[in-house]
């Protein structure tokens, strides 16, 4: 069963800001139905669920914000930046800014959760964010199916914050 697949401006709130949850909501429901085939006819299956993740924000911010990449890996950079202008409540421009940190669960590696709460919070510190998205993709061959294991949660990082947990 495949889902109907929103136009991007259904994604935009009023004022021009995107709709986070709705747009992780979303995301979640297409991999759900989507990720085993993506996955399995990859070459690099652990980078197939990143580049989907990017491929279906682009779809949405496309056109009126921007997706910023991390470049340098190990730096301890967010993964994903999501500016989008928008207009402030006193219609002067201004940009929200959605942090999306991305974990990958391998095979023999231990749950990266911890490792993404600390990594997420230290760039939030950095750029006075106040939350941010944890995505935990697992691409172990014992995991859950993806149906069942792809859920949300609200996780606290080590300073206190709250953060949206996906784990797909």
């Amino acid at each position: 069963m495949s889902q109907v697949v929103d136009a991007p401006s259904s994604f935009r709130l009023p004022d021009g800001r995107i709709d986070v949850d709705k747009l992780l909501s979303s995301f979640a429901e297409f991999w759900r139905e989507n990720s085993e085939i993506l996955a399995t006819g990859s070459t690099y299956p652990e980078a197939a669920a990143q580049l989907v993740m990017m491929a279906y924000l682009h779809r949405i911010v496309n056109g009126a914000g921007f997706i910023d990449r991390e470049y340098g890996v190990g730096r301890r950079r967010i993964d994903l930046l999501i500016r989008q202008p928008y207009a402030g409540a006193d219609g002067s421009r201004t940009v929200q800014r959605e942090a999306l940190e991305l974990k990958v669960w391998r095979q023999g590696r231990p749950d990266p959760l911890a490792e993404g709460l600390a990594q997420l919070d230290d760039y939030l510190d950095r750029t006075e964010l106040p939350t941010g998205t944890l995505v935990v993709f697992d691409t172990r061959p014992q995991a859950a199916p993806v149906h069942e294991r792809t859920t949300f949660s609200q996780q606290t990082t080590p300073s206190g914050r709250t953060i949206t947990l996906l784990r797909a």
